[in-house]
């Protein structure tokens, strides 16, 4: 089930990203991975300027995705699952929720470029790797250069 997270959820929000990002320990460059992945600090301010939605199983939240319409676009900013549920279809219907809720003419997510699981399966639900990606992530998001250097951006018109 698909909900709105509330204030109330900060914590839970918090630990799902830890734990799904541990994944990407190895795989992205060293310099751009710590533990927590995301501090408490920066997901509460994430949290004032992004609305979050979970997907729960058996009244347990194991999945969430946050996004934020910036401009003349929506950017998918986080999306996990814990790792027992991954690979459940969960990801793919937050992925589908975000879809239809979708009001701007663009959605964009911007991921590691070595995540390459993660870049599979926005591929798989239509989004494509967009050629102008620094442009982009300089443009819309609030990130470092390093990591400017190492992500990609994923995109899919929605025809508004």
């Amino acid at each position: 089930m698909i909900r709105i997270c509330q204030p109330g959820d900060t914590e839970r929000i918090y630990y799902i990203i830890n734990e799904a990002a541990k994944a990407y320990r190895g795989v992205i460059p060293a310099d751009c991975y710590q533990q927590p992945y995301m501090p408490l600090a920066e997901l509460t301010r994430e949290i004032a300027e992004m609305t979050f939605f979970g997907w729960e199983e058996g009244g347990e939240m194991v999945g969430v995705i946050g996004f934020q319409p910036v401009k003349d676009i929506t950017l998918i900013r986080h999306a996990y699952v814990l790792p027992r549920w991954q690979r459940q279809g969960i990801a793919s219907r937050l992925i589908d929720n975000m879809k239809r809720l979708c009001k701007t003419r663009r959605l964009l997510v911007g991921t590691w470029a070595d995540a390459d699981w993660a870049v599979a399966l926005y591929v798989k639900h239509g989004f494509r790797l967009m050629p102008d990606k620094d442009e982009l992530l300089k443009t819309y998001w609030k990130i470092p250069q390093r990591q400017i250097e190492t992500s990609v951006v994923l995109g899919m018109e929605m025809g508004k």
